[in-house]
């Protein structure tokens, strides 16, 4: 007999696509934005830059490449991983 699915989770890549396509977020917009204010805290080798009402994480990359790899509440603790800056 075939099992079927009692509980349904969606993934946030699904989320953020649903946003695009459905409701017209422009997701590219939203990342040149969050892009633009990282840039000069990014430059200085932050960590963790606090923009509007939440706080964006950077982890360094590559040798001159900085990525926001998450958003989180403006007052909660970030740590750094072994190799991060």
């Amino acid at each position: 007999m075939k099992r079927r699915a009692t509980i349904v989770t969606v993934s946030d890549h699904a989320v953020l696509r649903y946003l695009e396509r459905e409701h017209g977020i422009n997701v590219d917009v939203v990342r040149d934005h969050l892009a633009a204010r990282a840039q000069t805290g990014a430059e200085l080798g932050a960590t963790a830059i606090q923009v509007e009402r939440v706080k964006l994480v950077v982890r360094s990359i590559t040798e001159g490449y900085a990525t926001v790899v998450t958003v989180v509440k403006r007052g909660a603790a970030v740590t750094t991983r072994r190799g991060d800056r």
